[in-house]
């Protein structure tokens, strides 16, 4: 990679961050937001929520604004609607004010990654694609463990609002180095934009994840949250439909036909359900079941952070040397078994121990988001990257929810089924349990690649003394 390409992955890499870490420091900062605004934390949920939905539901467009209006054009324009919504998100003085500035922050978020890896992607030659996604696959781990004790750091030492204001000098400072090293790259051909397909992948986006969010309090909000995922399911099957029979859809489904982004996608949900619920069981099991300080718990959960970037060196020579399938399956198998060994944890556990397992899943789990991430774009050309950035984008997103989602219900249900009702540290055992097993199974389709699979991308091929494989047939 030229110093150009690795300044450009080092501004998708810091957007990445910004919106990761969005997505989990605001939960540290509720009860001080609670007390300002004089009401109950709970009710604050749909902060987190809203910013969430507007993140999934507007993702899916980023790539079709891509190629009409350019890469630099859009990601700036995204930075200052995130800057300009943090900035009012530290203003707020009421819910609707906050719900509606941290909807409009989606917004922007929604907008800035798929364009900045869309531009890394139009920048960087395949043969150093997988060095660019180490890059760029470090602060999709770092953000949400590094959010919760920053955001109590901000909250003790200064005052809530500097959780979203910590946001402007790195946006300014992304606004600048975009305008320097991103080109404003525009598709020749834009198509139509897909209006109906928008307002169906919205509205079933949002019934999924609204209900996702409200399935944990079941008892209080009864069967709202499963109404409103059953009709998001439904919505999505229609969808579905419109998008097969549309010309240019605006999630193509039909990118899945390529074997490469299909298993990036399927393959990498399953395996982020698992990275979505870690950084929700950890703390609540360090300071709930051990009694430890937020201080202590965020000491110990930071080592996952240290691990994902001891990676970074490692990705690239692991690919060349194994190949993407093999990386896959064996690497999916050791990021479990770290996960299910945190059901061994309790409150005489060393720290030291502690720290050692997390900081090894964490490499192993970063070093899973590098490989996908190579992976899902390792066979597309130029025009389909455009489409399948959002879609790959929404797909994370939706997944990182699930994992939350079926973390918190695992809490909630797992030990009345089993017979251990009140036990609090065993209600984390067994979600840590399930977390894994869902992880693991992420090798079924992991292990459907072809051996040669991404090669072009790896040089695993050229490093056994073959050709690698060339990228698929755009018409496929």
């Amino acid at each position: 990679m030229t110093s150009r390409q690795r300044l450009i992955a080092l501004i998708v890499a810091c957007a990445l961050f910004m919106q990761n870490l969005d997505s989990t420091v605001l939960s540290t900062a509720l009860p001080s937001i609670g007390r300002s605004f004089s009401m109950d934390p709970v009710r604050l949920h749909l902060a987190l929520t809203s910013y969430l939905i507007a993140l999934a539901v507007f993702m899916p467009m980023s790539g079709w604004l891509a190629d009409r209006f350019g890469t630099r054009t859009v990601f700036r324009l995204a930075i200052t609607v995130f800057i300009g919504a943090s900035i009012g998100c530290g203003a707020s003085t009421s819910l609707p004010w906050l719900v509606g500035m941290r909807f409009l922050q989606g917004i922007g978020g929604a907008m800035m990654l798929p364009v900045a890896r869309l531009a890394l992607l139009r920048a960087v030659p395949k043969s150093s694609l997988v060095q660019a996604m180490t890059w760029v696959s470090v602060p999709a781990l770092i953000g949400p463990v590094v959010g919760p004790p920053l955001g109590g750091f901000l909250v003790t030492y200064a005052s809530w609002p500097w959780i979203f204001w910590i946001n402007v000098p790195i946006g300014i400072l992304g606004i600048i180095m975009s305008t320097i090293y991103f080109e404003n790259i525009k598709a020749d051909d834009v198509p139509r934009f897909d209006k109906t397909g928008f307002v169906l992948s919205a509205a079933g986006i949002a019934g999924i994840l609204f209900g996702l969010e409200l399935t944990p309090h079941a008892r209080d909000m009864g069967p709202y949250g499963y109404i409103l995922i059953a009709l998001g399911l439904a919505v999505t099957g229609f969808y579905i439909r419109h998008a097969l029979r549309h010309p240019a859809p605006i999630i193509d489904i039909r990118l899945l036909k390529v074997p490469t982004f299909r298993v990036s996608i399927i393959g990498g949900s399953l395996f982020r359900i698992g990275i979505g619920a870690i950084p929700f069981l950890l703390p609540l099991m360090l300071q709930e079941a051990f009694g430890k300080s937020a201080l202590a718990s965020g000491g110990i959960t930071f080592a996952a952070a240290a691990g994902a970037l001891a990676m970074k060196f490692a990705a690239p020579r692991a690919l060349s040397r194994l190949g993407f399938r093999t990386v896959l399956i064996w690497n999916a198998v050791l990021a479990s078994c770290s996960i299910a060994v945190c059901a061994a944890f309790n409150s005489a556990t060393p720290a030291f121990l502690m720290i050692f397992i997390l900081f090894t899943g964490g490499f192993f789990r970063s070093l899973q988001f590098t490989a996908l991430n190579a992976l899902g774009f390792a066979d597309l050309d130029e025009r389909q990257m455009s489409r399948a950035t959002g879609f790959s984008a929404m797909a994370q997103q939706l997944s990182l929810s699930m994992g939350v989602t079926i973390a918190a219900l695992s809490l909630q249900f797992l030990p009345g089924l089993i017979g251990t009702p009140g036990e609090t540290s065993s209600a984390y055992d067994m979600a840590f349990l399930l977390v894994a097993g869902i992880m693991l199974l992420s090798v079924l389709s992991f292990g459907s690649l072809d051996p040669k699979a991404g090669d072009a991308v790896s040089g695993h091929a050229a490093t056994a003394g073959g050709e690698a494989r060339p990228p698929s047939d755009p018409r496929t």
